[in-house]
């Protein structure tokens, strides 16, 4: 008998993974494959669109042919800030253009003095100024910029509704895409701003499908139910809004550590955004109010100064122990490193790149210093979502810790420290985008209630040799 699955497309810049999940979301089958990247009209690279596209379709056709399952469902989480053009025929054209791609300042001046300063802008549309991280700006841009490409697109689809749409061919918007820091939306109306409505990008743009809705498709003689995609960021907390009622915290660590409050809906204000916040829309279309540290990025920078100064191994610092001992004498006998010190935004690096690494002894003494200065940082950063709840009577009593730094014992040691009256805890979910894009559309392909073991917890507690 061959087993119940719904497979999943899960596209990284880099990675390109497709799972299947069984009716207990464990995986029992994956593939993983990187693609070599191209460039685009202005030699910029760009993802392979062709590349990416043959891949998706080639892919399921293996699966749906395995002996052992039977796909029931399908569905696709995918990096964001990305738009793939159509034309009349419903066929790409131009380029999946890098989000990371220079901007042309004569168009940024264009589109901040035709519809507001950047400060007004930022506000009304929850979305730091990111140029083309802005998927806004970026078709924007298109419209202005490169005139004869923007005469044959007939949509503009987020990366995650042009996957979905290789199977269902059916065009449609989705509000985690809208929603996260593309400048596309008015989170006080809840609708496409004003600008978009004036320039008609909202007839190019589709018409906005549930993101927990399917569409019944017959794919080369399967039945399938199919999600319309899924940014990656709103994916990977799917699983824990399905698992946790009471409110809670989630920090996502990586390159960035973003701390994500579901339970926190309230406008952003101008010192949010001074501190890299942002709101996006969650799967249920309910802000999200986040914030951004780029804490991952500087331990990878400054864990590479530790080893060539202390001329040990890059990785060195997984064998660091927490010594609550060696934080109270670094915090007592070191200037700099209190937990409430920092202040001045953005947050973009701690004081440790300012430190002189000859004023340590050892290798353990330095770590310890650059994580206690990174935590201060992250206090900061996470007190921005937590205050101001619009859940006052509710407040969030958790915080969830996931990605890279829930496996470092000194850095949730001291956020536990940095938060005694919060319950802290490291979170371990196997494939959590993946799974978020399978739990978004589980009624419509799974009759079993969701498990209540789809995340791996410990509990750090408070050290009581430190007082912070």
């Amino acid at each position: 008998m061959k087993t119940p699955v719904i497979a999943i497309f899960d596209i990284g810049k880099t990675n390109k993974k497709l799972f299947l999940f069984n009716e207990r979301y464990e995986i029992v089958w994956q593939q993983t494959e990187q693609f070599e990247e191209t460039v685009d009209d202005d030699g910029y690279p760009c993802e392979d669109l062709a590349k990416l596209t043959r891949w998706i379709k080639t892919s399921l056709e293996q699966v749906l042919a395995l002996s052992d399952y039977n796909v029931r469902a399908l569905n696709f989480s995918t990096y964001g800030a990305s738009l793939v053009y159509l034309d009349e025929a419903n066929q790409p054209v131009g380029f999946l253009y890098n989000y990371l791609k220079p901007f042309p300042t004569s168009v940024r001046a264009q589109f901040y003095g035709q519809y507001g300063t950047e400060a007004a802008m930022c506000l009304e549309t929850s979305s730091p100024a990111l140029d083309s991280l802005n998927s806004g700006l970026m078709l924007y841009r298109v419209k202005y910029d490169k005139p004869q490409l923007f005469e044959h697109i007939r949509y503009a689809l987020h990366l995650p509704q042009y996957v979905s749409f290789l199977i269902t061919q059916q065009v449609v918007s989705d509000v985690t895409s809208i929603g996260c820091h593309t400048m596309l939306w008015d989170f006080s109306s809840n609708q496409y701003h004003s600008w978009v409505l004036t320039e008609g990008l909202d007839q190019v743009l589709g018409p906005i499908s549930p993101s927990d809705s399917v569409t019944d498709v017959t794919w080369q003689g399967h039945s399938l139910k199919v999600g319309g995609g899924l940014h990656d960021s709103s994916a990977a907390l799917i699983p824990y809004l399905a698992s946790f009622k009471e409110p809670f915290v989630l920090i996502s660590t990586g390159t960035w550590c973003i701390s994500l409050n579901p339970f926190n809906d309230n406008p952003l204000t101008v010192e949010e955004l001074q501190y890299d916040c942002l709101c996006f829309l969650h799967y249920k279309g309910r802000p999200v109010k986040a914030s951004r540290l780029f804490a991952g990025y500087e331990h990878e920078q400054q864990t590479k100064r530790l080893a060539e100064h202390f001329q040990t191994d890059l990785n060195h610092y997984k064998t660091v122990a927490f010594d609550p001992e060696l934080i109270h004498q670094l915090r007592n006998h070191r200037t700099g490193g209190d937990f409430h010190e920092v202040k001045a935004p953005p947050l973009q690096e701690s004081l440790f790149g300012h430190r002189n690494l000859a004023d340590f002894t050892t290798y353990e003494e330095a770590y310890h210093q650059l994580i206690l200065d990174i935590i201060a940082q992250q206090l900061i950063s996470t007190n921005l979502v937590l205050a101001n709840s619009t859940n006052a009577q509710n407040p969030v009593k958790r915080i969830f810790v996931d990605g890279g730094f829930s496996k470092n014992p000194i850095y949730m040691n001291l956020l536990a420290t940095a938060f005694p009256d919060l319950e802290v805890f490291a979170a371990s979910v196997a494939q959590a985008t993946a799974l978020g894009a399978a739990l978004a559309i589980h009624r419509h392909w799974n009759e079993h209630s969701i498990p209540s073991d789809c995340i791996d917890l410990k509990y750090y507690a408070p050290s009581q040799q430190m007082v912070l």
